[in-house]
């Protein structure tokens, strides 16, 4: 494995931006999520930059019930994460292809087989944000009468990674020969069911399609709660968080590579990438004038919707703006996130007002601000402070915040030699530095 110390970076890309009322933002594209050029216009800067990935967070379901709220922003109209990354793996070469897609709300065998077809299709380049949903809403679309218990969810979700990974394996990698001379496609010898039984699945194998050609698609979490570290520890290889300081930031990061260790496993196999919302502009005022044009662009009810499904669709309506943020009840939604921006609001003091105001721009995420030196400074310190292995960069605004910051931050980066200036591999695993894994079962032909 070649792990060299650099700093990793993926676009995560929301349609318009991060920030809720991005798709108001002079320059915008509004209908973003359904935009395919707008799609391949990103990935493709994202690759002329060398960004190690292309990020498509996903949900299945509408976030809020209040639809007048949801109406005021851009949520309600996505691509299905596979579907569009399976048409950019056609525009673009190198670059990484990650998509969301959930363990709640999926098949094994389904999903297994789709991320192997993407790997496939790209070449070597898919990865998998596995998550447990979140959002309580998904389950009313999936004919169920309530959301899982956080704790059951994360029960599923392991024995659904052990199920799409035996499937993955089914295959030898020499399986397919393709012989036409002898009439042979694959070796029956090279293959083999799962013949999985377990609490969750029962599913007999193998895929109908050859094994990945990273062997696995890279494996990927974004879990901050107890659960979702020790998830990520035993089978992550990329771990997606959100702090917004340092000294969170290099707390978690040390606890996830303890995990990790006490997992037999080394820990540089799993990078942990914080997101990092970013306005970059020629000044820092410059900055701060676009955060705040943002920020009356944006409505108050579309603030707190969006701050109530981010802290597990938790009810707001009773509570004055402008009082500081009272404790609320746990979630069975995204708990290591509620956790994260009800302590910060509670240490600062901040009001509800605040709160969802902060939480539009970064959704719990920092925020990294300013001239074109400063951002590159902020990024750097908490690389070299051993708090991250690299960043899910977050614009604010699509298509020019992610313009701004691939002009004028990335040369400084490089110049620093702190991300790279030319892919070195061709799969998005070879280029993490993170090894094939060999199938469980390979076996030379007798």
């Amino acid at each position: 494995m070649t792990n060299s110390r650099r700093l990793k970076l993926g676009l995560s890309f929301y349609p318009a931006g991060y920030h809720v009322a991005g798709w108001r933002f002079p320059g915008a594209q509004p209908d973003g999520g359904i935009n395919l050029r707008h799609h391949v216009e990103m990935a493709q800067l994202a690759e002329a930059a060398r960004f190690d990935f292309f990020f498509l967070a996903d949900t299945n379901a509408i976030w809020d019930e209040n639809l007048e709220a949801v109406g005021q922003t851009t949520w309600g109209a996505k691509f299905e994460p596979l579907t569009v990354l399976s048409a950019l793996a056609m525009v673009t070469s190198r670059i990484g292809l990650v998509g969301t897609a959930s363990t709640t709300y999926n098949d094994p065998f389904s999903l297994a087989r789709r991320f192997a077809s993407l790997d496939h299709i790209s070449a070597g380049r898919a990865g998998w944000n596995l998550v447990t949903s979140a959002t309580a809403a998904e389950a009313a679309n999936f004919s169920k009468d309530s959301h899982p218990h956080h704790g059951d969810r994360y029960v599923r979700a392991r024995e659904f990674v052990e199920v799409v990974t035996g499937l993955w394996d089914g295959f030898d990698d020499a399986a397919y020969q393709y012989d036409q001379g002898n009439g042979v496609c694959f070796d029956p010898r090279r293959v083999r069911r799962l013949d999985h039984r377990g609490q969750n699945f029962q599913v007999r194998g193998p895929l109908n399609i050859p094994r990945p050609v990273q062997g696995h698609p890279v494996m990927i979490q974004a879990g901050l709660s107890e659960a979702g570290r020790e998830l990520a520890a035993e089978t992550g290889e990329v771990l997606f968080t959100a702090q917004s300081e340092l000294a969170a930031a290099k707390a978690f990061y040390d606890d996830v590579k303890a995990r990790v260790a006490r997992h037999r496993r080394c820990p540089e196999e799993l990078s942990i990438m914080p997101g990092a919302v970013t306005v970059v502009a020629a000044s820092r005022a410059e900055a701060e004038d676009q955060i705040a044009a943002l920020d009356r662009l944006l409505p108050t009810s579309a603030g707190l919707a969006f701050l109530s499904g981010l802290i597990g669709e938790t009810d707001l309506s009773g509570f004055s703006l402008d009082d500081p943020l009272p404790p609320l009840p746990p979630t069975e939604g995204p708990k290591g996130r509620q956790q994260v921006v009800l302590e910060k609001a509670q240490r600062k003091g901040q009001t509800l007002r605040e709160v969802y105001r902060s939480i539009a721009l970064t959704s719990g995420h920092r925020l990294v601000y300013g001239a074109p030196l400063e951002v590159a400074d902020q990024l750097e310190e908490w690389f070299a402070a051993g708090a991250c292995d690299g960043y899910n960069i977050a614009p604010a605004h699509l298509p020019g915040g992610f313009e701004a910051f691939v002009r004028l931050v990335v040369p400084e980066l490089q110049r620093r030699g702190l991300v790279q200036r030319q892919y070195t591999r061709e799969t998005l695993r070879d280029n993490l530095g993170l090894p094939r894994p060999p199938s469980a079962h390979d076996r030379s032909a007798a």
